[in-house]
């Protein structure tokens, strides 16, 4: 399946279980809309990832070991986004 960003290019891309995790890039990406988001295997999106706040864009991304994805913004927060519905479990400002 091939995958097509919608604003930027694609930065990382992680495979699990329900799909694709997609991060763009964040330069050029519109605040009003997020740059993590999973793609299921026929291609539709099922969430995008909440932002901590509106002008923060995903940086870096890693899936851990309990399935959740450990994140950086731009506007320096580290959070904990469930794999699940693209929420945020946690987030700390650095």
């Amino acid at each position: 399946m091939e995958i097509r960003p919608f604003f930027t290019m694609i930065e990382k891309m992680i495979q699990v279980t329900d799909g694709v995790v997609v991060m763009e890039d964040h330069n050029g990406f519109p605040f009003n809309d997020s740059n993590l988001y999973l793609v299921d295997t026929h291609g539709q999106v099922v969430w995008k990832a909440e932002k901590p706040e509106a002008r923060a864009l995903y940086s870096k991304i890693k899936l851990n070991e309990d399935r959740t994805l450990s994140t950086f913004t731009t506007h320096g927060y580290l959070c904990e986004v469930d794999l699940k519905s693209g929420k945020i479990i946690s987030k700390s400002r650095l």
